[in-house]
């Protein structure tokens, strides 16, 4: 397949936002850079008229510019493999692809083929929240997971003892793609499914809901969250800044929502908040 790359300078508050904004036009893989990020897209599913509605949108509040370019036809999986490491959150878990040795030193060691999908580990927001699991009783919870992406946060749910998981993602190629990392790491009794939270519709309430989206979008749907937490159950956030904290939390109290634990990692948080 042949991609289009489109690299953008921007302001960094923008980043988040324009990168989802971009996701829902068909782009399907993003890579920060100092100045901004790079987006791809299949030549095929370019519409430029989808793409200057989002460019002109913000043009002048983020300072975009971009450059555009066409991507030689390479071998993705080839080209991942050649820059994949895998990482380590403290001491517990190990993140790797398939052609990574395992490491049994680890509890817990998660299986990711990423393709193109977010969430290998390697943003600060998915290594955050992972570090918030391990400090949450998962052991036979009910554990929603909004956003999937690769899977990886509903994989360590499995590891961690949850006993039904429900995951579900906007992006085809994710859930595709979360799919077949779910039976890398014996889940596949667990099926990802497609939509937002308001088309998929989870039903019942839940005692762990994790969600690794971005500032606009939790705000947008905290209240839909917070109908899906049990009574003393737990909703973990990531996906924004650390000056976003205020705002985050500030929409959260509104719907029953307290705050108990926060982390931070490059400038980006992750939150734990309890139902009371």
């Amino acid at each position: 397949m042949q991609y289009l790359e489109f690299k953008f300078s921007c302001k960094e508050p923008f980043r988040e936002i324009l990168i989802a904004e971009l996701s829902e036009v068909g782009y399907d893989s993003f890579l920060e850079t100092d100045e901004g990020f790079d987006a791809y897209i299949q030549e095929d599913l370019f519409d430029r008229n989808s793409f200057q509605q989002v460019i002109e949108q913000y043009q002048e509040a983020a300072s975009i510019q971009v450059a555009k370019g066409k991507m030689p036809k390479i071998n993705w999986n080839e080209e991942w493999e050649k820059n994949y490491n895998p990482i380590e959150v403290g001491d517990q878990v190990y993140v790797r692809a398939s052609f990574h040795e395992a490491r049994p030193e680890f509890k817990y060691n998660i299986l990711i083929n990423p393709k193109m999908s977010f969430g290998t580990g390697h943003h600060a927001t998915t290594f955050l929240m992972l570090s918030h699991q391990l400090t949450t009783d998962h052991s036979g919870k009910r554990v929603l997971d909004i956003g999937s992406g690769t899977g990886i946060l509903a994989i360590m749910a499995h590891q961690l003892g949850a006993k039904v998981i429900e995951a579900f993602d906007i992006d085809e190629w994710c859930v595709e793609n979360g799919n077949e990392n779910f039976d890398l790491n014996g889940m596949s009794n667990v099926r990802m499914g497609m939509g937002t939270v308001r088309e998929v519709k989870p039903q019942g309430e839940f005692d762990i809901v994790l969600a690794n989206i971005n500032k606009n979008v939790l705000l947008d749907e905290m209240e839909v969250y917070a109908t899906l937490v049990k009574t003393n159950g737990y909703l973990l956030l990531s996906g924004f800044y650390e000056h976003d904290i205020s705002d985050i939390e500030s929409k959260a109290v509104q719907f029953g929502l307290q705050l108990t634990d926060q982390k931070t990692k490059d400038n980006w948080a992750a939150l734990i908040l309890k139902k009371s």
